[in-house]
């Protein structure tokens, strides 16, 4: 049902998916950081804001990198579980918005170098590229175990956790107006290269399955992320890929009840008796998701 789409994804989201120069703030960061990291060197931020970046650009970009830091681990570790193997460094800048060349690997070697973060992946040593994830060191590590833990514990099969939002207008969004009703939570942010791929997929399936009553809810997760856009951006945004679902705000505490999201997209379809029948991370192929969509209308 939905094959038709997936064809004409590519050209018509070019000007979406152009890339946007990336900030000179960040290039002079990871141009630092790509020559000064070493093996075996913990990277210390707290002098390199004192010492080496000194505008408040540069230590924007810092601020922004070592956020990133942290997510890193749970990102990488979801993925293996979702997908069955490791992200690549190209799914890794996607995810994380590095526009630098160069980035996503310069920041695993930062990970590497860090005593405080868990031993958990192998490199292909030429390409950079991940080989191998260990998901159990990173379930057994004490800052990353119980997260971890609780973004793979298994959705399905629970009831959907209760969800308050507003939409860009600031009318209120939630799960109780949505009783007795299938629908799919859609966690997605601005611009995200995967949720880009995966919005025509889902208006077709909002087209298809609204007569049964199927609603879709996307959480746009901007605001959580502090990203620069506004709502006439997203509202554009979802004029040009012709989203007439319902489009609100994530809110800390959304994310926080389904499992700290932190991978995008996610999906989470839920049945008409309030049951999550179907978990996604990350994009998915058309049939899976039409097959998603028929479970949650049964």
């Amino acid at each position: 049902m939905l094959q038709l789409v997936r064809g004409c994804v590519a050209c018509a989201l070019t000007a979406t998916l152009a890339p946007a120069q990336p900030p000179a703030a960040e290039v002079k960061v990871v141009e630092y950081l790509k020559a000064n990291t070493k093996p075996g060197q913990r990277v210390v931020v707290s002098q390199l804001y004192n010492e080496v970046f000194t505008t408040d650009a540069e230590r924007g970009a810092l601020n922004r990198l070592f956020n990133t830091f942290f997510k890193l681990p749970l990102y990488i570790a979801q993925q293996q579980q979702a997908a069955g193997k490791p992200p690549t460094l190209a799914e890794i800048s996607e995810q994380f918005r590095f526009q630098v060349p160069g980035q996503a690997d310069v920041m695993l070697r930062i990970m590497e170098s860090d005593p405080r973060m868990p031993r958990f992946l192998t490199r292909n040593p030429v390409s950079g590229e991940i080989v191998s994830v260990d998901v159990d060191r990173i379930l057994a590590h004490p800052r990353f175990g119980k997260a971890l833990e609780r973004t793979i514990a298994g959705f399905e099969g629970r009831p959907a956790p209760a969800f308050s939002a507003t939409d860009y207008d600031g009318k209120p969004v939630s799960s109780s107006e949505l009783a007795g009703q299938p629908y799919l939570l859609y966690f997605w942010f601005t611009n995200c290269p995967p949720c880009v791929r995966t919005s025509p997929l889902l208006a077709e399936l909002h087209r298809s399955y609204a007569a049964k009553g199927f609603r879709i809810v996307g959480l746009n997760a901007d605001r959580v992320l502090e990203l620069p856009y506004g709502d006439d951006d997203r509202r554009a945004y979802a004029k040009q890929q012709g989203l007439a679902f319902t489009l609100a705000h994530l809110t800390p505490e959304v994310q926080e009840a389904y499992g700290s999201v932190s991978v995008f997209p996610t999906m989470f379809f839920v049945d008409a008796k309030g049951t999550i029948v179907k978990h996604f991370v990350n994009q998915q192929e058309p049939a899976s998701l039409d097959a998603a969509a028929r479970l949650a209308c049964e």
